[in-house]
């Protein structure tokens, strides 16, 4: 389907050049078109691109839910840790992670409001399924109690957007320096009983 592999051609040029740096001409020789064929599927660049952010934030949001269901009878460390580090490859590898952070950090201006409305949900839908695990540990004595679960979740939040930053501006290596030394000192304040 001709609109199918619009999209897909459109999401590595935005992961890849971001919305300023993409054009409808590159993304129709890409998919080899016509550019007005585009349109056929798509009013322009904003519904494109919006329905892409869509896409997205559904296929991450399930990632995430994912990881969770699978991995919650872990010990929490390991968890939390495993979290962290399956995000840092899922963004190396994926071309949808790979969109989705530099969407979450550069959102095209004209269009803010609307993509951030997926990145707050997103983020807010981590918060509420991360919150419970942190209580439950919290209640069976495995880790500090007087951090707080919303703040422990929120803290934990950091070193995430700490661990994209630094792949965004520094790669790889620098994400891993920067996950392995955050993630040592929240550990040892959050475990210290």
């Amino acid at each position: 389907m001709t609109s199918t592999r619009i999209k897909e051609v459109a999401l590595k040029h935005f992961a890849q050049n971001g919305y300023d740096g993409t054009s409808m001409a590159q993304i129709a020789d890409d998919v080899g078109i016509k550019k007005q064929s585009i349109y056929t599927h798509f009013k322009g660049k904003d519904e494109l691109f919006l329905q892409i952010c869509n896409e997205v934030f559904a296929r991450e949001l399930r990632f995430v839910m994912e990881f969770i269901e699978k991995n919650t009878t872990q010990p929490l460390e390991d968890f939390l840790f495993g979290f962290l580090f399956h995000y840092k490859e899922r963004n190396e590898k994926n071309e949808y992670s790979k969109f989705w952070l530099r969407l979450v950090f550069f959102p095209p201006a004209h269009l803010y409001e609307q993509v951030m409305k997926f990145v707050y949900e997103y983020l807010d839908r981590i918060e509420e399924l991360l919150v419970p695990i942190m209580e439950s540990a919290m209640r069976e004595g495995r880790i500090n109690t007087e951090i707080g679960a919303d703040r422990a979740t929120a803290a934990f939040l950091g070193i995430l957007d700490g661990m994209f930053v630094e792949i965004l501006y520094g790669g790889p290596e620098r994400a891993r320096k920067r996950l392995e030394s955050s993630w040592d000192l929240y550990w040892r304040g959050l475990s210290k009983i």
